[in-house]
């Protein structure tokens, strides 16, 4: 403690910033780590295992297989209201349910917005208000009036099991603010046993990538870009993003920009479906210097609100994590760049692809009803609550959340169409 005062003073005396990661060369080695130049001179260290086991052949080419009709209607009103009607098929699965039931054909759903530039949620692990939507009361009586935005989606996704080995398929592993790639070791051991192709990055200034030392290097959108380049570098044909917490929104971004490649998306502890804007009023908005002789403090309240328990197993996590081990600079400017006003519910409810949350029901830095929100919004989402999970849910309880994503990438949809070739066969 009295080190970091020190270190604090003379980074006040000097004008500089310590603790800061330095670069790294662009080179492979031979322990699965890489190291991906995006830019010139912004390097991120990249771990990339592929299967040991011999490649099968990708999924069944059929014009039925998996075959959902996606179809929607998203209006936007002036005054914040949002309708949303499902006109598309209805998906039933005996292994995975909503939270607020089975998506059903021909529904609408009416939401009233309030002000999303007061209450935008921040989906940081250190700060994540509450959701800035809430559900309104369908009115008795209705007047035509002028949307400002409407949103048709009209198109069919062939969704199908995604097998370890299979030859197409690669999952994508995305931490969040402070965490590093060792977040997700238990997830990467289980699924490259499995036969599964796995890649996870270290966002810029976290882990061993890069640290610039310019606040602009740590916005959503030079993040963004970052994770597009790691997707572009390794995404096959099929491609699972599976995102934690501020993670999440570069999962729904590349989910966005590339509906034809991405195939699921998995949100642990992500929070709900609202634009991203920085907090006015937060401890991260202090100088550089006074949040590294506070990091004692804030390591020790990450631990506290972070995991559901807080002894020595859960340090030990954070340590061989390699959690909450980045510079004040670093994560000063990551959580006053979460600023992404085109991520709200509109762009939310426009994302076809199967979603799984996952929600550790102890997490205190985003409620359970944010994760509720996006199950609401998305078209085809499934939430699963871990009742002993909290913010670090994959760390806490790592056989529990593998076993979920596992049964998720195997998950293929029963459609009506489906259902109708069964009975032919019997």
């Amino acid at each position: 403690m009295l080190t970091s005062i020190a270190d604090g003073i003379m980074c006040c005396l000097m004008g500089k910033t310590t603790n800061a990661v330095g670069p790294v060369d662009s080179v492979e080695s031979s322990d699965g780590y890489s190291f991906l130049e995006v830019k010139p001179g912004r390097v991120l260290r990249v771990k990339h295992t592929l299967p040991t086991r011999q490649s099968e052949e990708g999924p069944e080419e059929g014009p039925e297989r998996g075959v959902v009709h996606c179809k929607r209607k998203i209006t936007l009103y002036r005054n914040g209201q949002l309708v949303i009607e499902n006109l598309g098929d209805a998906i039933r699965s005996e292994l995975l349910h909503c939270q607020n039931g089975p998506v059903e054909p021909q529904s609408t759903m009416e939401l009233e917005l309030s002000d999303v530039a007061g209450n935008a949620s921040t989906q940081g692990t250190a700060a994540n208000p509450g959701s800035s939507a809430r559900q309104a009361p369908a009115p008795g009586k209705r007047r035509k009036r002028k949307p400002k935005k409407v949103v048709n989606i009209d198109c069919k996704k062939q969704i199908s099991s995604c097998k370890g080995t299979q030859s197409d398929v690669v999952l994508f592993f995305i931490h969040g603010v402070g965490g590093s790639l060792d977040i997700w070791k238990e997830q990467l051991d289980f699924f490259s046993k499995l036969g599964y192709e796995v890649v996870a990055p270290d966002l810029a200034g976290h882990g061993s990538s890069s640290a610039p030392q310019i606040a602009a290097a740590y916005t959503f959108y030079a993040l963004a870009e970052d994770m597009r380049a790691v997707f572009k570098r390794y995404a096959k044909k099929r491609n699972i993003l599976i995102g934690h917490s501020y993670g999440v929104s570069f999962c729904t971004f590349l989910a966005h920009e590339y509906p034809d490649l991405v195939h699921k998306v998995i949100m642990i502890n992500g929070g709900g479906p609202t634009a991203l804007e920085p907090s006015l009023c937060s401890i991260f908005n202090m100088p550089t210097c006074v949040l590294h002789c506070l990091s004692p403090c804030l390591a020790w309240s990450f631990l506290k609100a972070g995991f559901a328990r807080q002894g020595a197993k859960e340090k030990q996590l954070l340590k061989e994590g390699n959690a909450f081990n980045v510079s004040s600079f670093v994560l000063r400017a990551m959580m006053s760049g979460q600023y992404w006003p085109e991520g709200d519910e509109v762009y939310h409810a426009e994302l076809t692809v199967p979603v799984l949350l996952v929600h550790g029901m102890h997490d205190k830095f985003v409620p359970v009803e944010e994760d509720q929100r996006m199950a609401e919004i998305l078209l085809l989402a499934f939430l699963k609550v871990i009742d002993e999970g909290s913010h670090m849910v994959m760390m806490e309880c790592p056989e529990t959340v593998n076993t979920l994503l596992h049964e998720f990438l195997l998950w293929e949809p029963e459609t009506p169409a489906g259902e109708g070739r069964e009975v032919e066969k019997k």
